[in-house]
Formats: structure tokens, sequence, C-alpha cells
């Protein structure tokens, strides 16, 4: 089959011009995915104020932030994702946007538990569309050498979500209501999916990989080809481990840093998100950086450098949870903000590089299915029922104590990456 020559890439395959149109495509999909982001991190933000509004208990929301959204969000991932590797990715990427951001605007309006509940399981049915059609396009896009940067660069909306639109949302939750800032966002969300399905183009599958082959795979038959890879595999449960890390810190930090430390909603959301948004950003593009340049000499770096990011993330957390002098714990703040998500650009790459044209966004679904089967399922749950089993002994200080999870997750994912690192050189890229 032909493929089509998209014109940001060089002739040779390896580089692209920064055209203001492939500036767009990105920083849209970005966008896109800040939203994703600050969508369901709404909940962990204004946890405080839900709690006492609704009276649940740490459990119940545990069970809602965590299982209620990956139900839908983990399972239908791979279907979607399949349909992503034969169809249209950028209609799929716009309606589940539009449909996510509507589920986010109804939350703003539920009155019970059961109802919060239904609406987070249907955010997540949306919130499926999302992320691996959006690395699949990227990967089209981009070369195989310049994809870390640029995958980096869309899972910065991590970081970007903590500095801009974090901040604006707790000051718009301490003066208007927890509700409002729900029907802000998801109203805002519906109108850049519009935007994005009228003036984003589906780009040339497979335009980055000359030679490639890109007849239709069956959904299982790219599931059987992908566990058949040992780097794959290793790769899997890493992210399990740094799901559970990451869904776990992002639902209850805040509630940490409020009753350990005394901080406001406000404050959090102005001071604190800020800066570790700064740190973040800066984690996730100095790690995309860095696994551009050392992959060039030994490309094992790829997957060292997030390697290395969760194993020093480990001693950051332990500082910030158990220690009571305030230079300490914020130092150990700064460390987990920096090093959060800077494994994930780097990670993602190597997925998408791994993965043959026609399965990019099957493995991307995968990995976002190990993600939050074991990550927002069990994170966010399991803090929850230490934090209740605990604070009989140990007060509001039982939360410093159920948080040591998020740091054994991390140790777990470095050694993970490390493994998959020590065969990926060995297997390339299996084809159908």
């Amino acid at each position: 089959m032909s493929r089509p020559i998209d014109p940001a890439v060089a002739p040779d395959g390896t580089a692209e011009r920064w055209t203001p149109g492939l500036c767009y495509f990105l920083g849209f999909l970005t966008l896109i995915s800040m939203f994703n982001y600050m969508d369901r991190s709404l909940l962990g933000l204004v946890l405080p104020l839900i709690k006492a509004d609704l009276q649940l208990s740490d459990t119940a929301l545990g069970l809602i932030s965590g299982l209620a959204f990956v139900l839908f969000y983990s399972t239908l991932g791979i279907p979607i994702a399949s349909l992503a590797d034969r169809s249209n990715r950028r209609n799929i990427v716009a309606i589940g946007f539009g449909f996510w951001s509507l589920m986010t605007a109804i939350t703003g309006s539920v009155v019970t538990g059961w109802q919060m509940a239904a609406t987070r399981f249907l955010m997540g049915a949306g919130e499926a569309a999302g992320l691996a059609p959006s690395q699949s396009m990227i990967a089209d896009r981009f070369s195989s050498a310049r994809r870390p940067l640029a995958l980096s660069i869309f899972t910065a909306a991590f970081a970007l979500d903590a500095l801009i639109f974090l901040p604006l949302a707790a000051w718009g939750a301490d003066t208007y209501g927890w509700r409002t800032v729900f029907h802000i966002s998801g109203g805002i969300g519906v109108v850049l999916a519009i935007l994005f399905f009228l003036t984003v183009k589906e780009p040339a599958r497979g335009a980055t990989d000359r030679g490639a082959a890109l007849d239709r795979v069956p959904m299982f038959t790219a599931l059987r080809i992908l566990s058949k890879s040992r780097p794959f595999v290793l790769m899997m449960v890493g992210v399990s481990f740094t799901g559970g890390a990451l869904y776990a810190a992002g639902t209850w930090q805040t509630a940490f840093l409020n009753r350990v430390h005394g901080l406001s909603i406000t404050e959090i959301g102005a001071v604190i998100g800020p800066i570790r948004g700064v740190l973040g950003l800066i984690g996730i593009l100095g790690a995309g950086y860095l696994a551009n340049a050392l992959g060039k000499r030994d490309s094992r770096w790829r997957l060292w450098v997030p390697a290395l990011a969760c194993l020093l993330f480990v001693p950051g957390q332990v500082m910030m949870l158990l220690s009571d002098t305030r230079w300490v714990w914020m130092a150990g703040l700064g460390i987990t903000g920096l090093l959060t998500t800077a494994y994930q650009g780097p990670v993602y790459a190597a997925i998408v590089t791994l993965a043959p044209p026609r399965m990019r966004a099957v493995a991307v679904s995968v990995l976002v299915l190990f993600t939050g089967l074991a990550g927002q399922v069990c994170g966010p749950l399991i803090v929850g029922v230490l934090n209740d089993a605990l604070h009989a002994t140990y007060g509001d200080d039982a939360i410093r104590y159920s948080l040591l999870v998020v740091a054994a997750c991390s140790l777990f994912a470095a050694i993970s990456f490390y493994a998959a690192s020590m065969v990926a050189p060995t297997e390339p890229a299996a084809e159908a």
C-alpha cells in the first residue's frame, strides 16, 4: 500500500520543519490533554469540599475517583484504539473530548455519591477516546528520533494543567463553589471539541515510517503480537506501578497538604500548584531532551531516563510525607513535582516506536489499560482504605503513611523500566 508523504517530514524521514501548522497540530492536542487532566483532577482538588457537601467517607471517595472512572476509561480504550488504527482519529478525539466535557459539566449538578459515580463512569468513557488516538496522530507527524521530545511536549499537559488551570479552578472553587468550576470547565471543553473538529486534519498514517506495512490489523491480532514482545510486557508492568503512584498522589495530595500542613485549597491551587507545574514542566521536557540526546548514543537511554526519574522520585516522596521541618518537606514536594510525570514522554515514545504503525493506538491503549487498572483502581482506593483504617491510631497523620504506597510503586516502576531497557535493543518492532 502506498503512503502519502507528509510535507512536515524531510525526504529521509528523520526530521521535521516546525511549521505553524505542525505547531498548531501539536499545541491543540496538548491543550486537549490539559483538559483531560483538568477534568479528572478537579475531583482531587476540591475533595474536601465535596466530602463536606455530600457527606462521603474517604473509602467512598477513593472508589468514586478511581474505580468509577477507570471502568470505562481503561476497558473501552482498546476497542476505541483499534477503531482509531483503522479509521479517522481526528473524529474520534473530537467526539470523545466533547462527551467527557459534557459529563464534567453535569458533575457540577450532582447531589449524591451515586450520581457523582455515574458521571465519573461516563467521563471515563469519553476520555478513553483521547490519549491513544492523539499519540498515534503525533507518531505520524514526528520521526522516531524526534518522538521523545514531541511526546514530552504533549505530556507536559499535566504540568501546564497544574500551572495554569488548577490555580484558576482553586480560586473559582473557593470563591463560587466547587460546582461552578465543573460547569465552566465542561462548557469550554465542548466548544473546543467543535473547534478541533473544524480546524485539525487527520495526518497521513505511517508518514514517518518509510517501508512499514500499513495493512489493517485486527484488534486481537495486534494484542497477540504485542504480548510476545518482552520489552513491551515489562513496560506494561512499569506503567502499572507508575499509574498507582500517579493517581494515588493526584487524588490525595490536596487532602494531605490540607490535613497535615494546614494549607487551604486556595493556597494549594494558587501557590503549590503553580510551583509543581513549573517543576513538572522542567522535568517532562528535560527528560524528553535527555532521552533524545542520550538515545543517539545508546537506545537504552530512552528507558534508562524514565527509570532514573522513578528511582529519584522515591526519596523526595519520603521527605515530603514524613518530615515536619518545613524546608525538608517543601524540598521533597519540589523533587516529586519535578519527577512525577518525567517518565511519560520517553515511555510513550518507546511504546509507539516499538509498535508497528497500524498497532500504535492499540499499544498505547494497552498502556492506558494497565495504568488505569493498577493505578486508578488500586492507587486511590488503597490510600483511602488505609486512611480510614489508620485514622483511629494516627488521626489526620494517617495519610502520611498511606501515601508511602506512592513511593513503593515508583521504586518498582524504576526496576521494571530498567529491565525493559536490557531486552529492548534485541527486539525490533514486529510486523503483522
